[in-house]
């Protein structure tokens, strides 16, 4: 799984508080609050915040998982190489393809948002033209493109900046919130329970909805290759920055429930939720300071979704399970400069598409339903993979047996379960997407299959000899299966021969 081109991305380039900066940013707080308010209020009502807690529970399991697999393997494809090493290279492969599917989904609906919260600022009323919203939208994700493609310091200096601002002004309107008192409802604890939910099916909704709140922290992992010290880096990085994450969308949820009616919420939808909420916690400004907090983090959000998808394919161009062109490298920039085309000049086109379903509320509501899916699948195998890569070190302890096999497994079957339960919730738009872009990748899959790519005749994965092996490393032994070391009790099944690839790394 070399590079054989002999480049690679840039090593030691990001360090702890860049990659944390990073998680918050991929998980995009305003936007997401802006995005799915609205949708998720509609779907589960008052138990909005209940479905963000119940979510964050899972979630927390499969970054567990996340962590742990990248203490293994840190690769710039991440879920795509960890299942495809534990599970099947089908399902690895598949697991990638999702995440490409989904962000480039994300670059629709994410972009045309961004352009029209940029012309809000300046005239409502342009916000509504669809096309000009788009081609305002086009161009901040160009700019964005440039930086991704600029260098992997460029991005995160951008990304300091962008998401620092939207940050503090996310935090004074928290605040805000605390300080002003409600004027719809009153805080009720029942909001956190199980009470408000419409059966089985209406917490399924409400947590497909919740998933894609939290989606976009596995950055992290995306950028392990470019990180110093990636295998511990990219999974501590991923816990704190969902725990900021979850804090925040928590937060404004019940703001939301408190001051804003059902109605309003309703009426108003996606940027004019949290505009309404700006306004009633400081009247004049409130509301603009708040879209200004939404296009920030917009437009930080398309930054580290471009990092997500063109690292997955230039992960899978160097394998061959895609054309070998995604795995080249810049030579001044050291980024895959041919992904970073393709993935621009593709979500380009489907900006044009994209106005064929009409309003941006429409084209948003299509967008994430289809996203939810992919997420909830790739985010379910990857928990999965974690459990098998370390089942023979599950018993040696009570926090390996919680945090490495019992927390990471509930994650990922809770996964698979919304991806199961949504597929005769969703409409019909948001399944073909979904699922039809999910069969699309059946071609590439199939085709490079048979050409013999060596990603589907992988060196498993599994804890016992990665592990052993850097025991080794550190230590100085010749035999990392030496009986007198930390894993001498294993069974001494196998042993490596001189030239075999040892599951540590591609």
């Amino acid at each position: 799984m070399r590079n054989t081109s002999g480049r690679g991305l840039r090593p030691n380039a990001l360090g702890t508080f860049d990659t944390v900066v990073m998680a918050v940013a991929g998980s995009a707080p305003a936007y997401t609050l802006a995005a799915t308010t609205a949708v998720l209020v509609g779907a589960v009502g008052l138990a909005a915040p209940a479905a963000l807690l119940y979510c964050a529970l899972p979630v927390l399991g499969i970054v567990l998982a996340y962590g742990r697999l990248g203490r293994l393997d840190a690769n710039a494809g991440a879920a795509y190489s960890w299942v495809g090493r534990t599970l099947h290279p089908f399902l690895g492969f598949l697991c990638g393809w999702a995440l490409v599917v989904s962000t480039t989904l994300f670059m629709v609906a994410g972009s045309v948002p961004a352009g029209a919260l940029t012309l809000s600022l300046f005239d409502p009323a342009l916000a509504e033209d669809t096309w000009a919203a788009t081609a305002v939208g086009a161009c901040w994700f160009t700019a964005m493109l440039l930086v991704v493609l600029g260098g992997v310091r460029l991005t995160v200096r951008a990304q300091l900046v962008v998401s620092g601002v939207e940050l503090v002004l996310l935090l004074l309107f928290v605040l805000g919130a605390v300080v002003r008192g409600g004027a719809a409802a009153a805080f009720d604890w029942s909001w956190l329970g199980f009470g408000h939910f419409d059966g089985v099916s209406g917490f399924a909704s409400g947590a497909l909805i919740a998933a894609f709140y939290y989606w976009g922290w596995d950055v992290t992992s995306n950028l392990s290759e470019e990180t110093r010290d990636g295998r511990r880096t990219a999974g501590l990085s991923a816990l704190i920055g969902v725990g900021v994450v979850f804090l925040l969308f928590e937060a404004f949820t019940i703001a939301v429930n408190v001051i804003l009616t059902a109605e309003e919420i309703t009426t108003h939808g996606g940027a004019g939720t949290l505009a309404l909420l700006g306004e009633a916690i400081w009247p004049g400004a409130g509301g603009k300071l708040l879209v200004l907090a939404v296009m920030l983090s917009t437009v930080a959000t398309l930054e580290t979704t471009l990092i997500q998808v063109t690292r997955t394919l230039f992960a899978m161009g160097r394998d061959r399970t895609v054309p070998a062109a995604f795995g080249r490298v810049h030579r001044r920039w050291n980024t895959p400069w041919v992904a970073v085309a393709v993935v621009g000049a593709v979500a380009l086109a489907l900006f044009v598409a994209s106005n064929a379903f009409g309003s941006v509320g429409a084209i948003l509501a299509g967008a994430v339903g289809a996203m939810g899916l992919q997420i909830a699948f790739y985010y379910g195998l990857a928990g999965l993979a974690a459990v098998v890569a370390y089942r023979r070190l599950l018993l040696t302890s009570v926090r390996d047996f919680v945090l490495g096999g019992v927390w990471p497994l509930a994650g990922a079957v809770f996964m698979l379960w919304i991806f199961c339960e949504s597929l005769t919730a969703l409409p019909a738009a948001s399944l073909c997407v979904g699922l039809g872009g999910l069969a699309a990748g059946l071609i590439p899959m199939i085709w490079y299959w048979r050409r013999g790519s060596s990603y589907y005749r992988p060196a498993k994965l599994d804890a016992v000899r990665a592990l052993a092996a850097e025991t080794g490393r550190t230590h100085g032994s010749h035999d990392p299966y030496d009986p007198a070391g930390p894993y001498g009790d294993v069974p001494r099944q196998h042993r490596p021969a001189a030239d075999e690839t040892l599951a540590t790394d591609f």
